[in-house]
């Protein structure tokens, strides 16, 4: 089972744009192009930081590489 993270950008805490929370769960989330797509190439594509909010679900994308996840002690 995954676990919690809050996730931290410069000085914001990020919460969640729907429901306000602020627990996600992460995951890895490929960032697909046509172009690469049509030769062969998507697994070259970027990757972005996904923050799926624990307790609605919506998905929140971010390519900032400066993005910190702390996990929460359960």
């Amino acid at each position: 089972m995954a676990k919690a993270v809050r996730a931290l950008l410069g000085d914001t805490w990020i919460t969640c744009q729907v429901c306000r929370g602020d627990l996600f769960r992460e995951r890895g989330v490929k960032l697909n192009s046509t172009g690469m797509e049509f030769v062969k190439l998507a697994w070259a594509d970027e990757t972005a930081t996904g923050l799926i909010c624990w307790n609605c679900g919506y998905v929140h994308l971010f390519v900032n590489r400066d993005i910190e996840l702390h996990r929460v002690k359960s």
